[in-house]
């Protein structure tokens, strides 16, 4: 079965588009996907069935800026001015509305990339509220995060937050496709396959050839603030059950040095958490046909370990 929902935004302008997919079984738990910068939920259906298959009901939305949200509020690449917290304060929105059709369920949520920034500050405000959380493809301390942030500041604060300006965006990013070869795309560095690139580039729904707002590049470096060392996760709970993992060619990750550091945080605030990298794999670990299947028995094996 499937929900087809739309709430408002935290930013007080859109109507965030969002879908519950529901086994044809009864459901041992939910868990919410939160997708990444520039993509949508539905790159993500291989997971969303593997999920359901399990007895999992799966949901997620388009963030705003992003996907059919983006399309119903003509609004691509603009987060709009109520802060870096808009899609993590969404996200909560989403589980609440969730909660209220399928109560008293174990709620778990996984975030890839931009979507695992936004799970871990979900889980420093409303972590009591979740039985575990898989953080896939995430950041330690981004390259050049804290320069081009600055930047950006100054940028929005002269009254150009509205505009988009590609340098700032290659300034961020620019650099993550140094260990991928000859770069003909620009999205390299998500996955070797180049099906999988090309799919990424051509799909209607992603913003990956779009602008993005000055103003939402400064709340995605602020996004990545919000979230460094222990004094992020010294608020997260010390009895959420958290999986980290990502692949060690992913630059997002610094090659598997960020995915530690994150882990390392964790532990030294005292929580449990388990680290598995996947060696040789870039950003998407879970679009590559080798090893999709794996990724998500082990995220299907995390979460059914916390319900056992």
């Amino acid at each position: 079965m499937l929900h087809e929902v739309s709430f408002p935004s935290y930013n007080k302008r859109d109507e965030v588009q969002g879908w519950i997919y529901v086994p044809a079984a009864k459901p041992k738990g939910i868990v919410q996907i939160i997708h990444g910068f520039g993509e949508h939920s539905r790159r993500y259906l291989h997971m969303i069935v593997s999920f359901m298959d399990a007895g999992y009901i799966v949901a997620a939305d388009d963030h705003v800026g992003h996907g059919k949200t983006a399309i119903v509020n003509d609004a691509w690449g603009d987060w709009g001015d109520a802060g870096f917290r808009t899609m993590m304060e969404d996200e909560h929105t989403l589980k609440e509305l969730v909660c209220e059709k399928y109560p008293n369920l174990p709620y778990f949520l996984f975030g890839h990339s931009m979507g695992s920034f936004i799970t871990r500050d979900y889980a420093a405000k409303y972590g009591d509220d979740l039985a575990g959380i898989t953080i896939c493809g995430t950041t330690g301390t981004f390259r050049g995060a804290a320069e081009t942030a600055e930047l950006l500041k100054k940028t929005c604060e002269d009254g150009h937050g509205t505009e988009s300006n590609p340098e700032f965006t290659g300034a961020l990013m620019g650099w993550m496709g140094e260990r991928c070869g000859e770069i003909t795309i620009g999205n390299e560095w998500i996955c070797a396959d180049p099906y999988v690139q090309r799919d990424h580039a051509d799909d209607p729904f992603d913003a990956f050839t779009r602008p993005t707002s000055n103003r939402s590049l400064y709340d995605f470096t602020q996004m990545m603030e919000a979230i460094k060392g222990t004094q992020w996760a010294q608020k997260v709970p010390k009895t959420l059950s958290i999986y980290n993992i990502g692949g060690d060619q992913d630059p997002v990750g610094e090659y598997g040095k960020g995915i530690y550091e994150v882990s390392n945080w964790l532990c030294d605030t005292g929580h449990q958490v388990t680290t598995k990298v996947y060696s040789g794999y870039r950003h998407e670990i879970h679009n590559y046909a080798a090893i999709k299947n794996e990724v998500e028995a082990g995220i299907i094996a995390f979460m059914d370990g916390v319900l056992g």
